[in-house]
């Protein structure tokens, strides 16, 4: 109740009701309690499914981390107790699936609001988007603007009350305590029953139709079959309707690398043992590639003596991992396990890497088998089954960057094998071929590839207790338990023997290039933080095209800063990029100017460290943010490598606190993403085969990262248009209704008399003007969506807020005054003298003010219809409907007597102003003198500007001869394939476009594309809003919208 309470519209109802129900007012309670009822009950459905064993458990205090569970088990067993330790190896969330055992013991550790959904659950913040903070801000504004009408009216009543033979209207007349009151409380009085009489310019309805608008609009990207996966068999997600239009403001987009630009596909590429490389069959996630015949290995063949490191290194490979050997199953809608139709066993981890690393090792000759009794058995060369006793496992985590296993073989012999990335590896080896070894991994990271070291080392018996006793002591800790592992690890893991290393490509995603390209041309500046070595990372960047061959790259590294300080470094890299632009940002510029160089940034995890590490008092260092942000600012693309999960959090805030405030947009596919997906405006998870983490955590999941593009430049751009027209209307249609009842208290001696009936007040806003204006948020279409897809610039124009901008705001709130001015003067002078009807009856206050309600409807019903350029059957049934429905409910409340009313101020007025020819006649004038600058705006668009016909010629050539289907659903459509296919090829672009209702025997309603689409009525006020933002081209889209034909 405090959220919907915290919203000012809501809040000021609520107060509203609570007056009329304490004070006598002119209208009912039930005209505010109602409507807002109905907001809050809607907003609410909106957001809201043995043996025993004798043990005690010993565990940590309930908290929010999911993956992170400290606690010992003390089974007793002949009443003497056995400590074991319990992590989250042992913690079953809610939907896990038990497999390879027939049965477990278990216990709830955590219960109620402490289980960790529950935990989690609380910590989320609300994210709102600039829309809302903007609707507030104009909420604000009409408050003041409606105390304002009462105060006003409140010290004119006093004020024309003095003349002694100006008391209250006959009648109106007051009671004897009445007259006896205290002066102030009659004042007080009176202010609030004006506040209730104007309080219709605050739009309650608005919330509803808001929300309904989010909801309803939300499906169409989880309905959009261009956003499908046929592969994964998934669709986009929407966990959260409440962003977007946030979707459309996009600013900054930070990335993760593995698995969301690139396709978390592993492939074995080659392994490097002594310095001897080895290329055996193409493997990609545990597929042999076709035309996989037979090993290569490009230099000589290794001695004799070095036979044994071979097969050593290629045993710690089959050892040291947690692949799992599984039968035929589907992972990710994909079956595995079927080899020429018959079913055999393939391999599954968390990390893609070790099934393509254990894959890579089987085509070379050492199969792992299965672990079966805490004993791993793997196939050498010779076809003999090896059997090593699987003793500890020393987990891999982002700290530590590598993992570990202790074995002992058949023979009793005692290893520690080791793999992980080389700058956790090479520090930790005293003997091997280093230099041979390091040289082929940088080679293979300039190379894009992923490279992994391995290393081993023996151990003697007392060696492997002591390595015992420190785990032991280390796992069975309740307090500081990863601290002390951490520690033991760092024991454990030394005086390595350097084996050889291994590289595996992550192939970059289906048209990720392409995307990012979009995502540049759109004035989006795009940062990929990843955990990879810069190296590698660059290699990514440059192949999806964030760097350019051209891009200048700034480095901003360890290397670099162990050679000059950090000072120096940020004001060198400060001085050439503010030189090179004469002072002005890149974001002057909206996004990449020919006129500048395209510089890139790239930045490790120890030097951002360093940058965003608090100043110190005594140091002259200073703080380095500002430096970093400004060359940043500056740069059109940033690579962070090395990055902890809580670095790319703290990289998203610090962009979002920065002095512009941009709107941020993170997305990933691990959970090493979550964080950063949490602290950006806009989250977005990528359904990879790193888990759902990201996905359960974000705002909105897509199948792949190419569907970015999409959701952005098109499901963005409408969503934002659509309910900025929205939000603009409805303040424009509730000035256009409650001024004139302003204005009508000086022609009633201020009497706080209603100018519309009770009904009218009611049904304004919820029947009579809503639905249409709800339809238009949902399906307008202002520009055609292959036009928004090839020519992501358009998604400037809207950047920044621009269409809920205060000039833009006033220039509705004068419209309304200004159609609310015609409208009741335009009545009130055509009707100056009395007038009659055919049976000589005049006409009252009542239908004076019907006949003022009628223009009003009419009016901004067409005004509506006059913006809307995307006609379908269903806008011409809802808005001519909805007027229908006015004309019908008025006569059949005006012609029946209700016994239910203890009034009939309505009976026959309706009906009597239609038989009246003048009546007809003024409704006519005044809906036309009303809507007369938004038709000249429209004459003014087609005709005003000098390079429309250009533009709508470029616009009808692009789109000669293609139709676009009109349905309900036509946003569902997939575009031609022309639409689809990047502009290089001239092949594509002369591809046939088949129709997708090819198949079905209906008729459809379609349009042809014939003049460049417009901005409505935003289009002359972009430059009015902020003349130096739009180029000339910019404002080129002031055309008519499509013409319809059936």
């Amino acid at each position: 109740m405090f959220e919907q309470f915290r919203r000012v519209a809501n809040f000021y109802f609520l107060i509203i009701f609570l007056v009329q129900l304490i004070i006598d007012t002119p209208t009912s309670p039930i005209t505010s309690g109602m409507p807002l009822c109905f907001v809050i009950t809607v907003t609410a459905i909106k957001q809201v499914e043995v043996d025993s064993i004798h043990a005690t458990i010993e565990c940590e205090q309930p908290q929010p981390d999911l993956y992170k569970f400290v606690g010992r088990i003390n089974v007793y067993m002949d009443n003497e107790p056995v400590a074991r330790p319990l992590g989250s190896e042992n913690l079953l969330l809610r939907g896990a699936t038990l497999k390879n055992t027939e049965y477990i013991y278990a216990v709830a550790i955590y219960t109620g609001m402490e289980t960790k959904m529950a935990l989690n659950y609380q910590t989320k913040t609300q994210k709102r988007s600039a829309v809302e903070k903007s609707m507030n801000a104009y909420l604000v504004v009409y408050l003041c603007i409606l105390i304002s009408k009462a105060l006003i009216n409140t010290v004119l009543k006093y004020a024309w009350q003095a003349d002694p033979n100006r008391d209250e209207p006959w009648y109106n007349d007051r009671t004897e305590p009445e007259r006896q009151r205290h002066i102030v409380i009659r004042a007080f009085t009176d202010f609030l029953a004006f506040m209730v009489l104007f309080n219709y310019i605050i739009p309650v309805s608005m919330y509803v139709t808001v929300e309904m608008q989010k909801f309803l609009g939300s499906y169409f990207i989880m309905w959009d079959d261009e956003m499908f996966d046929e592969e994964m068999g998934e669709r986009a997600v929407v966990n959260t309707s409440d962003l977007n239009e946030e979707l459309g403001q996009v600013e900054y987009v930070f990335t993760d690398k593995t698995g969301t630009l690139t396709e978390n596909n592993m492939e074995f590429i080659e392994c490097c043992v002594d310095g001897h490389v080895y290329v055996p069959d193409i493997i990609c996630n545990g597929q042999v590639m076709p035309g996989a015949t037979s090993m290569d290995m490009i230099d000589t063949s290794p001695g004799p003596g070095a036979r044994e490191h071979e097969e050593l290194f290629f045993r710690a490979l089959c050892l040291c991992h947690t692949v799992q050997v599984k039968e035929e199953e589907t992972v990710d809608g994909i079956k595995h396990g079927i080899h020429q139709g018959k079913s055999t066993s393939f391999y599954i981890s968390s990390s893609p890497d070790e099934v393509a690393l254990v894959e890579g090792m089987k085509r070379l000759g050492f199969t792992y088998l299965r672990l079966k009794d805490s004993h791993m058995e793997i196939l050498n060369r010779e076809d003999e089954i090896e059997r090593f006793q699987l003793l500890e496992v020393l987990t891999f985590d982002s700290v530590r960057r590598r993992m570990s296993v202790i074995v002992r073989s058949s023979t009793g012999e005692l290893y520690l094998f080791c793999k992980g990335a080389d700058s956790a590896i090479f520090p930790r080896v005293v003997s091997g071929k280093v230099e041979q070894i390091k040289a082929r991994v940088e080679h293979n990271a300039v190379e894009g590839l992923r490279t992994l070291c391995v290393a081993y080392r023996p151990l003697s018996p007392a060696q492997y207790q002591e390595v015992c006793h420190l785990l032991n002591g280390a796992k069975l800790a309740l307090q500081d338990r990863d601290k002390r592992l951490a520690e033991a690890y760092d024991v454990i893991e030394k005086d390595l023997i350097l084996l050889g290393a291994t590289a595996v490509e992550d192939r970059l995603q289906e048209k990720a290039a392409d995307t990012i390209e979009s995502l540049h041309k759109a004035g989006m500046k795009v940062w990929v933080l990843t955990g990879d070595k810069m190296e590698t990372a660059a290699a990514t960047c440059y192949a999806s095209k964030l760097f350019r061959r051209n891009t200048q790259i700034l480095e901003l590294t360890t290397k670099r800063t162990e050679e000059q300080s950090l000072h120096d470094v940020l004001f060198d890299l400060s001085r050439t990029v503010l030189r090179q632009i004469g002072g002005m940002t890149r974001d002057s510029f909206s996004g990449l100017s020919g006129d500048c160089t395209d510089y890139g940034l790239i930045i490790d995890g120890a030097t951002l460290s360093a940058v965003m590490r608090p100043a110190q008092e005594d140091s002259n260092s200073g703080n380095y943010k500002e430096i970093f942000l400004e060359i940043c600012r500056n740069c059109s693309a940033v690579l962070c490598c090395r990055m902890a999960p809580l670095q790319k959090a703290q990289i998203v805030k610090l962009i979002k606190a920065s002095k512009e405030h941009p709107i941020t947009l993170a997305i990933g596919d691990g959970a090493n993403d979550v964080s950063m997906i949490l602290e950006a405006h806009v989250g977005i998870g990528i359904m990879g085969k790193e888990g759902r983490q990201a996905v359960r955590n974000s705002d909105y999941a897509i199948p792949k990262f190419k569907h970015l593009k999409k959701m952005l430049l098109v499901h963005g751009h409408y969503y934002y248009i659509r309910i900025s027209e929205l939000v603009q209307y409805f303040f424009y249609k509730n000035v256009c209704f409650i001024f004139p009842q302003f204005l009508y208290q000086f022609f009633c001696g201020f009497s706080q008399q209603p100018l519309y009936d009770t009904a009218y007040l009611t049904l304004y806003n919820i029947s009579f003007t809503s639905l249409p204006i709800l339809l238009y948020s949902l399906i307008e279409q202002h520009i055609h969506m292959d036009i928004l897809r090839k020519d992501p610039s358009l998604y400037r124009d809207i950047a920044k807020n621009s269409l809920l901008r205060w000039p833009i705001f006033i220039y509705w709130t004068v419209l309304g005054v200004y159609d609310a001015v015609v409208m009741f003067f335009g009545v009130y002078f055509l009707f100056d003298n009395t007038t009659f009807t055919s049976n000589g009856q005049m006409f009252g206050n009542w239908t004076f003010g019907t006949l003022v309600f009628t223009v009003l409807v009419f009016t901004v019903t067409f005004k509506l219809a006059l913006d809307t350029h995307y006609w379908t059957w269903i806008n011409h049934f809802v808005i001519w409907g909805s007027l229908v429905f006015f004309l019908v409910f008025s006569l059949l409340w005006g012609g029946i007597i209700w016994p239910f009313l203890n009034y009939q101020r309505m009976y026959y007025v309706f009906m009597q102003m239609l038989s009246s020819g003048p009546a007809w006649l003024s409704i006519i004038l005044l809906i036309a003198a009303s809507l007369l600058p938004d038709v000249l705006k429209k004459v003014q668009m087609y005709a005003g500007f000098g390079y429309v016909p250009t533009l709508m010629d470029n616009a009808d050539k692009l789109y000669k001869g293609q139709l676009s289907e009109f349905t309900p659903m036509a946003s569902l459509h997939a575009p031609s394939k022309a639409g689809r296919h990047r502009r290089g090829s001239g092949n594509q672009r002369n591809a046939p476009n088949p129709r997708r209702s090819a198949p079905f025997h209906k008729k459809l309603m379609f349009t042809r594309w014939r003049r460049t689409p417009d901005y409505r009525t935003f289009a002359p006020l972009l430059a009015f809003a902020d003349g130096s933002r739009h180029s000339k081209q910019g404002r080129a889209y002031g055309g008519t919208g499509p013409g319809t034909s059936v």
